[in-house]
Parts: structure tokens; C-alpha cells; sequence
């Protein structure tokens, strides 16, 4: 995996995330320590909105170093960033108090990802639904003719 796919991959998995109830300024900056994939990328919640671009951000709150694994499984949910802290899998310069707020951008992207796939469930169903009506409606214009 190259920098450019680890950053886009990042991206795409926070798209869409609300973040609209976060009121402050937060900067992230990622050092992702790495001999393909390694380099810096922000995450920024600005006014509302989450922004995650392939850049280093001077005037950050706090740094993440780590290696691409740990972004990965803090990012899915699947690690939690104070614990990867507590074991000295993630390194944090800066704010701490701000450095926590990550925690809730994961826990928001998190119920996001639940809402989705909670909403694909639903979807199903109602398709189950609206074509078995629509069968026994043939059925039954069949049985007329």
C-alpha cells in the first residue's frame, strides 16, 4: 500500500461522518511510520464538518505516530486509541485533553456504520416485502383472467 492509498482509504472511511455536534476546532496530524505507506495526513473538524487531507498541519492540537495496523484497527473500531496508547502502540505529542476527542470521532464514525448496515437490513426487508405483494398481485390478475 502506497501513502496516497493508505490516506484515500482513511478518507473513505470517515466520509460521511457526522460530526456536526463537535463545536470546537480540533487539527489531527497522523505520522504513519511506514517504508511504503509512511508519511503525514490531517484530520480536522472545522464548523461542523470532518475533513481528512494528505497534508502535515503546523497548527495542530495533537500528534498520532503509528503504524498503518493501528491506524487501520483504531479507525474500524477495532482497537481503542487509548489503549493503543497504554500498550505504546500509538504515541501522542500535544493536547491530550484534545488528543482524546479522537475517541468520539471513532465512536460517532462508529453508530454511522451501524445506522448504515442497520438501514441496508431494513431495506432488504421492505424489498422482501414490496416483491412478494407485487407476486401475489400477479397471481391474482392471473387468476381473473
Amino acid at each position: 500500500m502506497t501513502y496516497i492509498e493508505l490516506v484515500n482509504e482513511i478518507k473513505e472511511k470517515f466520509m460521511g461522518v457526522d460530526v456536526s455536534n463537535i463545536h470546537e476546532h480540533l487539527a489531527f496530524q497522523f505520522n504513519v511510520e511506514d517504508s511504503e505507506a509512511g508519511g503525514a495526513f490531517y484530520v480536522e473538524v472545522k464548523d461542523g464538518v470532518l475533513y481528512v487531507e494528505p497534508y502535515e498541519y503546523y497548527d495542530r492540537d495533537a500528534i498520532f505516530i503509528c503504524t498503518p495496523e493501528v491506524l487501520f484497527k483504531i479507525a474500524d473500531g477495532e482497537m481503542d486509541p487509548v489503549a493503543a496508547f497504554m500498550e505504546k502502540k500509538l504515541q501522542v505529542e500535544g493536547s491530550i485533553e484534545k488528543a482524546l476527542r479522537l475517541k468520539d470521532i471513532i465512536e460517532l464514525k462508529k453508530g454511522a456504520s451501524e445506522k448504515s448496515v442497520a438501514k441496508k437490513a431494513a431495506n432488504k426487508v421492505v424489498n422482501s416485502v414490496v416483491k412478494t405483494v407485487a407476486k401475489k398481485a400477479a397471481k391474482k390478475e392471473n387468476k381473473k383472467k
